[in-house]
């Protein structure tokens, strides 16, 4: 599926087609993509569609930030941009959030790939020359 974001004041609309289309137990998203080409807005607003009141902000320095969802309880969101080593990943306990039927957004996944669960939806986030932004999952 592919979801187009003329402007920032689109993506509202883009993250409740996002939502619409997530499918039960699927809890592991992996958002792909270059710096700047939008994921943790992205993610913000998808947070703000599961009823999220917490600020969701880039998790680059704390790698993992959690918020409460009425809707979905907790919802996990990882940047691992910092991670050097998959030592780290495993000393944070990322099976405990993964397994956890929790949903967790996950930016900059290709840094840990081998860990990733087989059921993993990939999103991947591009930036066209006029600076649409596509969403593909």
């Amino acid at each position: 599926m592919t979801i187009t974001i003329k402007d920032i004041a689109s993506i509202g609309d883009a993250a409740r087609q996002f939502v619409a289309a997530m499918q039960p137990g699927r809890n592991i998203y992996a958002f792909y993509g270059k710096m700047g080409a939008g994921k943790t807005t992205f993610i913000k607003a998808v947070c703000e569609c599961l009823g999220v009141d917490d600020t969701v902000t880039s998790p680059t320095f704390a790698i993992v930030n959690a918020y409460s969802s009425e809707e979905r309880g907790e919802i996990y969101h990882f940047d691992f941009y910092r991670i050097k080593r998959l030592e780290e990943v495993y000393d944070m306990g990322f099976e405990d959030y993964f397994y956890s039927g929790s949903l967790c957004f996950i930016e900059w996944p290709e840094l840990i790939e081998s860990l990733l669960p087989d059921d993993a939806v990939r999103v991947t986030i591009g930036e066209d020359a006029d600076g649409t932004r596509r969403v593909e999952f």
